[in-house]
């Protein structure tokens, strides 16, 4: 059943044309997810469906109790808001109608609602629920914006790149959630493991159109093989026939000096679709040569590099010497220090015990976080020309309007002034501005954030060719996999631990001993000094009206819980040969099991909230 459709939309932004009269219908069940590459229209597409943008032409039509959650691409907050009343939305107003006499129930349910939205906000690392948003970097601000869009019931989620700023572990937190959550998808994400495990059905915006593929991911890729693989036929006889038309277009200026115009129309014709198509298919073959410079025997050594912020040590005496042909993967929480130790490699900023030795042969090109660029007025040919003309490659040398077709700037784009690229856009140039430097260590700053997954084949193809060290901080599960073959692990107190392998070896590794850790991270928080818990718990915890009652009846709550599931269980077997019956009770235990998992969640925050409330009592 459609809950909503889009009939004939067209939308055109300046002498693009994004949507093209495209039509696409929203089905019950559906957990889609948008690709293509960056300026495409993807996230115009996600905000004409959220109705926060309009079409050029075209219409929507949308079910009445059809309601819908969006999370943007760049959330934009109010000044001075709390990110707990965001979060909630509305229960600011509420809570100052109670203090100034509203009813408790009023107070119950924002309660009620704003302890669901802890729950999640820890999940995504903020934990200081009262905090001013304006005073939060951009990573926590997206991570606030993606509580907001989660906690808002809704019968369509609407998500635009949920994954940037998440560590490995919220990704996998998120794309949990969202397999378990009831309602329909909507979503622009370049996390290709992300894509794979949470959809039923991608859609491809591509020259403004849209081609559906009732499967996840790694099916899209199937079938879009498929598809190319038979327009590349079509291709092929429409070259056979036009050889044929010219043959005979040059016999008959031989012959007589008029020709069958229906015949020569035709050759024209075929001769525009044939061009159109080789434009299609050499980009999507595009292959790019390593670029680099020669790199000695001595590379980039560490030598007990230590950092600390305050009281907080994020790096605690790390030694290691990268190899020549190093693929190297850092991974660890949100502000754990990633980005400082590649700030430290590169020079930037200095350690505050130890040192970095520096070959003289190596030349880094670092991709950071924040790219800026001087002056957007120049166009996208002009920018790459000014930092060379061409490039020497494995394959040759290669022009700085080549480099460009081959990071899919065609020949118009390449005329566009930077400051109308869109913000992948940007992104995909400034990664080739560090390419064209032909670096032979190359440091990569989460270089999947805002690059399309088109950029990122080019790139992990360009790695696979590179004849230097990669090193790389990414929470891209898919990415890491696919380029390093190491992994440094960020863990509490500034510790580095080094996996072999990929991602996946990684996270098979470390979670075998998790059990341990986690008892071991509850014996070292028994074992601090009186002195540094009361640092800690600044604010007094205490449970809300309706978290005390939560508390109070939430364990009988999941005993009867368990109790329906098994008594479901028992009702499966007796009606085995009954198809309608057995659905009913399917259907019926897939809804408690949801309210289970849920609640377990809510559980294991409550509790810990307890444990904390009663040790600081004790302190006391």
């Amino acid at each position: 059943m459609s809950i909503l459709n889009l009939e004939k939309i067209t939308k055109v932004y300046g002498e693009r044309t994004l949507l093209d009269n495209v039509t696409l219908g929203i089905n019950e069940g559906d957990k889609i997810g948008v690709v293509g590459v960056n300026g495409c229209g993807k996230s115009t597409l996600l905000k004409i469906v959220a109705g926060l943008e309009e079409a050029d032409s075209g219409k929507i039509v949308k079910g009445n109790d059809v309601t819908i959650s969006y999370l943007p691409q760049t959330p934009v907050f109010s000044k001075d808001e709390r990110i707990i009343d965001y979060v909630v939305g509305g229960a600011l107003d509420i809570a100052t109608s109670y203090n100034s006499g509203g009813s408790e129930h009023e107070l119950e349910n924002y309660d009620s609602i704003a302890g669901e939205a802890k729950t999640i906000l820890t999940k995504l690392g903020i934990d200081d629920y009262e905090a001013d948003i304006s005073k939060m970097s951009g990573g926590q601000k997206k991570r606030i914006a993606l509580a907001r869009a989660l906690i808002r019931p809704s019968g369509l989620l609407i998500l635009d790149e949920p994954t940037n700023h998440l560590d490995n572990d919220m990704v996998i937190w998120l794309e949990d959630y969202i397999r378990r959550f009831r309602g329909q998808l909507l979503m622009v994400t370049h996390d290709r493991y992300f894509l794979d495990n949470v959809t039923n059905r991608i859609i491809e915006v591509d020259g403004g159109s849209l081609y559906s593929y009732a499967e996840n991911y790694s099916g899209f890729l199937k079938l879009k093989s498929e598809r190319e693989e038979m327009a590349n036929a079509t291709e092929q006889k429409r070259q056979n026939m036009l050889r044929k038309e010219l043959a005979w277009i040059q016999r008959g200026c031989q012959a007589r000096s008029t020709k069958q115009q229906a015949r020569i129309d035709r050759y024209e014709d075929m001769k525009e679709a044939s061009r159109q198509a080789r434009q299609s298919f050499d980009k999507q073959s595009l292959e790019l040569g390593s670029v680099y410079t020669r790199l000695g025997r001595k590379t980039i050594e560490l030598n007990s590099i230590s950092k600390s912020f305050g009281a907080k040590k994020i790096i605690d005496n790390f030694t290691y010497i990268f190899l020549r042909d190093d693929r190297i993967g850092f991974i660890g929480n949100n502000g754990c220090g990633k980005s400082t130790l590649m700030k430290i490699i590169t020079g930037i900023m200095e350690p505050d015990s130890g040192y970095v030795e520096i070959g003289p042969t190596v030349k880094i090109g670092f991709f950071m976080q924040e790219n800026k660029f001087e002056d957007e007025s120049l166009t996208v040919l002009d920018y790459v020309k000014a930092i060379g003309e061409y490039v020497i490659t494995a394959d040759g040398r290669i022009t700085a309007s080549q480099m460009c077709e081959k990071f899919l700037f065609n020949m118009k784009m390449q005329w566009t002034p930077i400051t109308k690229l869109s913000g992948g856009e940007k992104r995909r140039l400034y990664l080739l501005s560090v390419l064209m430097e032909s670096p032979n260590v190359l440091i990569l700053d989460e270089p999947t954030n805002d690059l399309d997954i088109e950029t990122l084949e080019i790139l992990e193809d360009y790695l696979d060719k590179f004849a230097g060290i990669v090193i790389t901080v990414s929470h891209d599960r898919y990415f890491l996999d696919r380029v390093v073959d190491r992994i440094f692990a960020f863990e509490d107190g500034g510790v580095i631990k080094q996996y072999e392998g990929g991602f996946s070896d990684y996270y098979e590794k470390s979670h075998q001993s998790a059990g341990a850790a986690v008892a071991r991270q509850a014996a070292a928080q028994d074992g601090k000094p009186a002195s540094v818990r009361n640092r800690e718990h600044e604010k007094k915890l205490k449970f809300t009206f309706a978290e005390q009652k939560e508390f109070e009846t939430i364990d009988d709550d999941i005993a009867n819980l368990e109790q329906k599931i098994a008594d479901i269980d028992m009702q499966i077997e007796k009606s085995a040969t009954q198809y309608s019956k057995l659905s009913e009770l399917m259907s019926q235990k897939t809804e408690y099991e949801q309210k289970l998992s849920d609640m377990m969640d809510r559980w294991v925050y409550l509790n810990d909230l307890n444990e904390r409330i009663n040790n600081e009592e004790q302190r006391k």
